[in-house]
Parts: C-alpha cells; sequence; structure tokens
C-alpha cells in the first residue's frame, strides 16, 4: 500500500497558521500595533482604509530592524522575545510566537519599511503571499512601518466570510482601544478612510479613558487601588447609575495585555450586586499587574485568554477591592425620602430658652342635641352662628298638601338597580372575559380547538417590529415634539453610528436638531415612546449595530426596527389590562408573521382540547 501521510507545502501550512492568527482585519491590527509597542515606540500611527481589508498600515517610530532581521521576521517561529520553553513564563512583552507577520504575508500583500536609529539608510521589503518580491535599500525615518494590503486576497473564500465594513471597522477599534489605553504612555493616532478618528496624547490612565470614551465619562469613573504581595489592582470602575445594557466598557489588563476572563467578570458583578438595575452591566477599566510566573498566556492564538496559578485569591482581592472603592466614595444604595426643612431644628436657638406647653380649653357645657338658639356660656374665643332647628327642615310641606306626595312619587334614582347573579350564560362569560393573564408574563385565550397561550413580550415585539419597518420603508412615520429638546451625550464612535443611521431613525418619528461630536439633541420622537426610554433606545441600538452579524445584503432598516422594538416592547412582569389583553392578540394575528419574534422564537403555543383531557388521565 502507498505511503499517504506528506509534509505540507511551506505557503498551505502558512495559510493554516494565518487562519489561527488572523480571523479579521481587527487581527491584523492587534499584531502589528503590539509589534510597535515591543519595539518600545513612543509614537504610533494607525492607518486604515475600507475597514481594513484595502489597508492597514502602522508607522512607529521604535527601534527599527537591520537588513537581515527585516528577512528573518517573516519566517515562521523567527522571535526574538524567547530562546527556551522556560521563557513562556518569564513574558514580559506581547509577541513572542513568531508567527504573526509570516500568517499576515501569506494571505496578503505586505510592504515593509524599517530604519535603526545608527544606520544612514533602512531596508524595504515586498512580499505576496509567502513570496518575497524584492528587497532593496530606502530612505526612510527611524522605526518601522508596515503596510498590508488586499488582506485574504489569494483566499476568497475567508474574505466573503467577512461582515460588513461598520462591522469590521468596529473590531479595529476596539483592538485599537484596548492597545491604547493598556499603555498611556504612547501617543496614539488612528485614521479612518483619510479621516482622524483618535489623536491620544501621552496622559495619565484617567485622561486616557476620557480621550476614548469622551468628556463624560470623567464623571463616572470611581478609581480603585489595592498592592498585595500577589496582585496589584489598579484603574477605575463606573458608577453604578451609569451602567449601561452591554458590556462594551469592561476592561482587564493582567501585565499590560488585554485579556477576556468570565470568572474575574463575576468578581466585578458580585462587588456591584444590589446596585444595579436589572440587565445593566457595569463598566471597569482595571489594570491587574501579577508575577509572569504564576500566569500562563500560551493557551489561546489570540492570547487574549490566561491561566491563573490560583484564580480563587485573585477573584477574592478584585471583589474586595472594588467593593471598598465604592463604599469609600459613598456609591450605596440610599433611601431617598422628601423632607421638610421646616421641621429642622433650628441652630441659633438658646440652649436656655423655655418650651411653654400648649394649653387647651374644652367646653364642658356643650351638648350637640341641645337647641342652638338657647344661651349656654361658650369658653372658645370665636362667635358661630345659630344655625336653625331641625324642625325648619319641615316648614311649608304641610302647606303644600297633596302635590308633595305626587312630586315624591316621579323621583327617579341615578344609580341602576344591581342584581346579584351566581351563575350566567356561557356564551356571555366567554363575551366578557376571552383573556387571561399569567404571572405577568403569558396571556390565555380560548379558541374553538382549545387554548392559546402567548408570550405577551415576544407578540408585543412581533407587533412593533412590522410597525416600525413599515414606518421606515413608507416613511410616514409620525413624530411627536418634544417641549424641551433632550441632549444625550455618547462616545464620538457612538455618535459616528447614530449619525449613520440618523436618515432611516427620522423616518421612525426621531428628529435630530443636533449632532456634535458628543452631543446628541433630539426635538422629537416616535408617538408612544417617553423621553426617559429614548436614551435606552439608541445604547441598544448602538450595541446591536456593533455586535450583530450583517452581510453584504444586510439591511440597516431591518436591524433598527429589531432593535426598536426589543427596547419598547412589553416586559415580562407588566400587568394588562383585559382591554390591552385583548387588543394585543387582535393586532398579534394581523401580522404577517404572527408565529415568531424578529429574533425568530415562538410567540404562542396553542393546546388542543385532546391535549388537555391527556393531563387529566
Amino acid at each position: 500500500m502507498a505511503d499517504i501521510i506528506q509534509l505540507l507545502p511551506d505557503h498551505v501550512a502558512n495559510q493554516i497558521a494565518a487562519g489561527e492568527v488572523v480571523q479579521r482585519p481587527a487581527s491584523v491590527v492587534k499584531e502589528l500595533l503590539e509589534n510597535a509597542i515591543d519595539a518600545e515606540a513612543s509614537t504610533i500611527k494607525l492607518i486604515i482604509k475600507d475597514a481594513g481589508k484595502t489597508l492597514i498600515q502602522v508607522i512607529d517610530n521604535g527601534k527599527g530592524m537591520s537588513n537581515t532581521d527585516a528577512r528573518l521576521s517573516f519566517e515562521r517561529h523567527a522571535t526574538s522575545k524567547i530562546k527556551c520553553a522556560d521563557d513562556l513564563f518569564q513574558l514580559h512583552t506581547k509577541g513572542f510566537r513568531g508567527e504573526a507577520l509570516a500568517s499576515i504575508a501569506a494571505i496578503a500583500h505586505v510592504e515593509l519599511k524599517t530604519k535603526q536609529e545608527e544606520d544612514e539608510v533602512g531596508c524595504a521589503l515586498v512580499i505576496e503571499g509567502s513570496d518575497v518580491i524584492s528587497q532593496e535599500v530606502v530612505v526612510t525615518p527611524k522605526g518601522t512601518s508596515v503596510s498590508v494590503k488586499n488582506l485574504f486576497y489569494n483566499i476568497p473564500a475567508r474574505r466573503n466570510f467577512l461582515k460588513s465594513n461598520t462591522v469590521e471597522l468596529r473590531h479595529v477599534i476596539d483592538e485599537f482601544q484596548r492597545v491604547a489605553l493598556a499603555h498611556p504612555n504612547i501617543t496614539f493616532a488612528f485614521y479612518n478612510n483619510g479621516n482622524e478618528t483618535f489623536n491620544l496624547p501621552v496622559s495619565n490612565y484617567r485622561q486616557r479613558i476620557v480621550n476614548i470614551f469622551g468628556n463624560k465619562t470623567n464623571e463616572k469613573l470611581v478609581p480603585v487601588e489595592e498592592d498585595t504581595e500577589v496582585l496589584k489592582i489598579s484603574g477605575f470602575v463606573g458608577k453604578p447609575e451609569f451602567a449601561k445594557k452591554s458590556r462594551g466598557e469592561q476592561y482587564f489588563f493582567v501585565n499590560n495585555r488585554f485579556i477576556k476572563s468570565a470568572y474575574l467578570n463575576h468578581a466585578i458583578s458580585s462587588a456591584f450586586d444590589g446596585l444595579l438595575k436589572s440587565g445593566t452591566h457595569p463598566s471597569y477599566f482595571l489594570n491587574l499587574t501579577v508575577n509572569p510566573q504564576t500566569i500562563d498566556i500560551n493557551i489561546h492564538p489570540t492570547k487574549t485568554e490566561i491561566k491563573f496559578d490560583d484564580e480563587h485569591t485573585l477573584y477574592a482581592l478584585l471583589r474586595a477591592a472594588v467593593k471598598h472603592s465604592l463604599g469609600q466614595f459613598n456609591i450605596a444604595p440610599v433611601l431617598d425620602f422628601d423632607r421638610d426643612a421646616s421641621l429642622d431644628t433650628p441652630y441659633n436657638i438658646s440652649q436656655s430658652a423655655t418650651v411653654s406647653a400648649p394649653t387647651i380649653e374644652v367646653d364642658r357645657s356643650f351638648n350637640p342635641f341641645q337647641d342652638e338658639t338657647s344661651s349656654r356660656p361658650r369658653s372658645t374665643t370665636y362667635k358661630k352662628e345659630p344655625a336653625a332647628s331641625w324642625e325648619g327642615l319641615y316648614v311649608g310641606l304641610e302647606s303644600k298638601g297633596t302635590q308633595t306626595q305626587d312630586d315624591f312619587s316621579e323621583v327617579h334614582f341615578e344609580s341602576e338597580e344591581s342584581e346579584l347573579v351566581i351563575f350566567k350564560d356561557h356564551n356571555a362569560l366567554e363575551q366578557v372575559h376571552t383573556t387571561y393573564q399569567i404571572s405577568n408574563k403569558y396571556i390565555v385565550s380560548a379558541i374553538k380547538s382549545g387554548m392559546l397561550v402567548i408570550d405577551q413580550h415576544r407578540a408585543h415585539q412581533r407587533i412593533l417590529y412590522e410597525d416600525f419597518l413599515q414606518n421606515i420603508t413608507v416613511k410616514d412615520a409620525v413624530s411627536q415634539q418634544l417641549l424641551f429638546p433632550l441632549q444625550l451625550h455618547f462616545s464620538p464612535q457612538e455618535v459616528a453610528v447614530i449619525e449613520q443611521l440618523k436618515e432611516d431613525l427620522e423616518h421612525t418619528g426621531f428628529v435630530f436638531s443636533n449632532l456634535v461630536d458628543e452631543t446628541v439633541e433630539i426635538t422629537g420622537v416616535p408617538v408612544g415612546v417617553p423621553d426617559s426610554e429614548v436614551s435606552i433606545i439608541l445604547e441598544q441600538l448602538i450595541s446591536d449595530i456593533e455586535n450583530e452579524v450583517p452581510d453584504s445584503n444586510f439591511s440597516a432598516a431591518d436591524l433598527l426596527a429589531k432593535s426598536m422594538a426589543k427596547s419598547l416592547a412589553i416586559k415580562t412582569g407588566q400587568s394588562l389590562e383585559k382591554e390591552e389583553q385583548e387588543h394585543l392578540v387582535n393586532k398579534l394575528f394581523a401580522c404577517k408573521e404572527p408565529n415568531v419574534s424578529p429574533s425568530n422564537r415562538m410567540t404562542f403555543i396553542t393546546m388542543s382540547v385532546d391535549e388537555l383531557d391527556k393531563k387529566f388521565i
């Protein structure tokens, strides 16, 4: 039998490795930025075109590379960071595997320009699909410039799996923010399609957070500081009242490396226990410094997951530190009663002043059955006019004779007679009570074949979704004007998302008067939307836009309708009147697709009489 196992060609092996390292343009951004930091750069510039699909360029003023190093840097497993296996547990740098540049060069067109400070000229290297096209001497400033063009040009299937530019750009910005937050001592600049998106000068950690997420973030931050032998914690957590429905602003950095850890995230959530509204998540920007020997960062290709030597101790320390900070800055639930300032004791009252007890005078001779006209002593200081005696009520009745009787016989009562009936006609009972609400969650209605059970939240989502989608399509939504304009504050990136969706939002009933930097001013909202819900709707919308995975045929109007329906739908636990229940049922079955919610979940189930009969067997 012939041998069937063979070695893979280098270009195929590189493409397979690239699948682990490079998943999307954001992966390239992360690797190149980390290389620039390891090169001890003080200024790093990121240039993006078409969300990284056309161009990703990182320019730094680091120490650069020699001609030999520039060539070797694109070989697999070539690195200057480690020399033996023990070095994996003494890592103080970002990259260490030696796979990043080789993987990127296997699936893109790469141009590298680099020069060391002591050299007069630098080196220019051009690689396409792992093949070195040219290596020349070039005049270039100190540092390194890496340009990655036409990502996945030789793997069309992988390129087709990329999402829309909006989604891919969101991932690129996320990676940029993670690296910039971890290194406030480095100047960062970010240019997207020729426009400056970020310009972050050297600053302290708090100012770096404010520069990235907007000026309004400053008032939301609570500092966290803790220093122990095992763990050093520094950074900030957000105040509970500014918690968001999304998990966007949650950052853990271990030894200046961004990580994801559901276990440590639970420690933060438990520290906020009792302070957050249901369905909201706290913001945090925390730096954890531990001994490199106590962690293993070589367990995931993207190095965003870390294995800790003693997670339980870190959990307890982190939770205690956050709770201490929240308590130290008086972030605690309070009972806020309306207080009457007039009841406060004045401070200028004399200590020697005597307070006299009030005197009470009682008229012991008062008799309610005594004729008011009779004279009796009064001890009160005011006089009261004597009321007519009870006999005066009947004066004049005798003179009218039988006419009075006739008048009283024609008196009609306004109140109708109430009749207590225990058993009513069955048909009449069905007409009065057609629906019932169970646990403020389900609406039950009788049908000919048995019983109908409707999930009120999902059903209302379907109704609102089709209404909003029709309004956006037909562009005839009705808007209610606000007496006072509503000013909302978002980060520059969130305002950019709203600006992209402005036209569709206006078709649903929103009226925007101003969109500048970090402020959104709204003068009109869709009919039926309360002012307090506007901020929640826009936050949910931004989160959905950033986290959804739309394809090339994706409709922004569809996602907008889904997001608004999800925010405004009747929530589970809300009690509904009979008329509201019946209206919800009627509107649901007037929809084009009443069976499922916008997220393709069942809105109702039916139980036949036979199924009910089986329950009683």
